[in-house]
């Protein structure tokens, strides 16, 4: 099925009919294959009045737990090009009253699945206030969902609706449905520990990674420059995230483990050979340069052999992040390595000796 077949969507049926939001006005017309919805402009945040129409807005509620939160950061990337976080989840996004109250109460104009939006009280009060069936495409297929009565009000639970990373995240499409309070759907995409924990993942905010250097202005050709971090610079860093209205928690921890070093030029020798500086104990990396050093080979460093004429190297520094999660159950997990890169520029003189 085309994006466009599927951004359809699905439709309150009206007796034999369904109701078709389609360029803005309902048709009674059945359910046609080839009728292309039209999606209403977003209508904000989800409140007693509005359901976002963004198909990445999630409730999930993120914080910091522990790492530094002053100075410049950055997200970090996953060393593995093939893993991403879930296309797609569920949420619980209304109470009977909240959604009685949306659907009676002006335009009701609102996302009914990542991709489909109602417009008008007819569509909403049809399908959960007065029992009428529903049609959706789900996985390829037209499906029928039952109606509701009276927004199941006088029952403890929320209505839930999928959420999609981006546009073409098709897996969560089912029409907004009810769940009793204190359960998780038992459907496909249903969210979990790891679901948070992937979704931390990726608000995980890491120090930038700016190197102390011994000669700071200026390197020396076949001299080696020292490089190094004094301890505390770098710490762990644990982002929790939690689903609102539901028992699921994670939190995701990134962990440091070691600094890369990439010169800038192939005219260039890195200490150690492989440019991986390890992490010490205490969390510094390398050792600071001191007085009477400079013709020694320095733990972590670069040497480089030729001079920059004009145009200084770009000396990349790049930290590796060990990931790790727990979660609500005992859960628990490894999620891939996340790295964090920041260059600075490096100029290298001719001169064969300086005193440092």
């Amino acid at each position: 099925m085309t994006p466009a077949r599927r951004a359809m969507g699905w439709s309150a049926v009206l007796g034999a009919a369904a109701v078709l939001w389609t360029g803005g006005i309902a048709h009674a017309d059945g359910p046609a294959e080839d009728t292309t919805a039209s999606t209403p402009p977003p209508s904000g945040n989800a409140n007693d009045q509005e359901v976002s129409a963004s198909v990445a807005s999630s409730r999930i509620k993120v914080s910091q737990v522990s790492g530094p939160t002053g100075g410049n950061s950055g997200t970090i990337s996953s060393t593995d090009v093939n893993w991403e976080p879930p296309p797609c989840w569920y949420e619980p996004v209304y109470t009977p009253e909240q959604l009685k109250k949306f659907s009676e109460t002006g335009v009701a104009l609102g996302q009914v699945s990542p991709h489909t939006s109602w417009g008008g009280q007819k569509l909403w009060t049809d399908h959960y206030r007065d029992g009428k069936d529903a049609y959706n495409y789900e996985d390829e297929s037209l499906v029928t969902r039952k109606g509701y009565e009276n927004y199941n009000l006088g029952k403890d639970g929320y209505f839930w609706r999928g959420v999609a990373r981006d546009e073409d995240s098709y897996d969560c499409e089912r029409v907004m449905f009810w769940q009793d309070a204190g359960e998780i759907p038992d459907v496909p995409n249903a969210p979990t520990a790891e679901t948070l924990a992937d979704y931390a993942y990726d608000k995980v905010k890491v120090p930038d990674t700016k190197v102390e250097l011994k000669p700071q202005a200026k390197s020396t050709v076949n001299l080696p420059t020292w490089v190094w971090l004094d301890k505390g610079t770098f710490q762990d860093v644990k982002v929790r995230a939690e689903l609102p209205n539901t028992d699921l928690w994670a939190e995701t921890t990134a962990k440091p483990v070691a600094l890369h070093l990439e010169p800038g030029t192939d005219d260039a020798e890195t200490f150690p050979a492989s440019g991986d500086c390890q992490i010490n104990d205490d969390g510094s990396i390398g050792t600071p340069y001191t007085k009477g050093n400079a013709d020694k080979t320095p733990p972590c460093g670069v040497r480089y052999l030729r001079a920059t004429n004009g145009t200084p190297y770009q000396l990349s520094a790049s930290v590796t992040w060990q990931i790790s999660w727990e979660g609500s159950g005992g859960a628990n997990g490894d999620l891939p390595d996340g790295t964090f890169e920041t260059t600075q520029d490096m100029n290298v003189q001719e001169i064969q000796s300086i005193n440092r």
